[in-house]
């Protein structure tokens, strides 16, 4: 017996790899504008692009708030580490103030985080409805997670 050296990047691709990196991130840019589109989100000209774990959009949503959310769908994706935001908006409204955006951490709850923003716990279904298609259930959160908190309307 004995250490056999081999050429690194020949034979079998027996472990279903062999994809260059380009074509695994247009694999993952086609995976996620498919989650994108998939959620109901209207953006014109959409397209995501995808360099190891950096993803970068282009598009024209038709609202600020479809903007924000297309962020959090990309950016929320397991290997996506960062999101260059090039989407412009359709029609400019009425100033309605961007989104701020709250890191889940540990112990989080909807209404601990409605809490912090808003004074009031019991404010979480406003958190919970401007993350809409995303979530699910209010208590569906995890660690890591980016929420939209929308500025409360009177």
């Amino acid at each position: 017996m004995g250490i056999f050296s081999f050429i690194k990047n020949a034979g079998a691709k027996v472990f279903g790899i062999g994809k260059t990196t380009e074509e695994e991130n247009a694999e993952k840019a086609a995976g996620l504008t498919s989650a994108v589109t998939d959620l109901g989100f209207v953006v014109e000209g959409l397209s995501i692009e995808v360099d190891d774990e950096n993803a970068k959009i282009w598009g024209e949503a038709d609202s600020q708030e479809t903007k924000e959310k297309v962020v959090l769908v990309v950016g929320n994706t397991a290997g996506i580490a960062s999101v260059e935001d090039n989407m412009t908006v359709a029609e400019a409204e009425e100033e309605v103030p961007m989104a701020q955006f709250h890191t889940v951490e540990r112990g989080d709850t909807l209404g601990k985080i409605a809490k912090t923003y808003y004074g009031n716990a019991m404010k979480y279904p406003v958190i919970f409805e401007a993350n809409k298609p995303m979530l699910s259930h209010p208590d569906k959160i995890y660690p890591g997670q980016v929420l939209r908190i929308p500025a409360l309307v009177d």
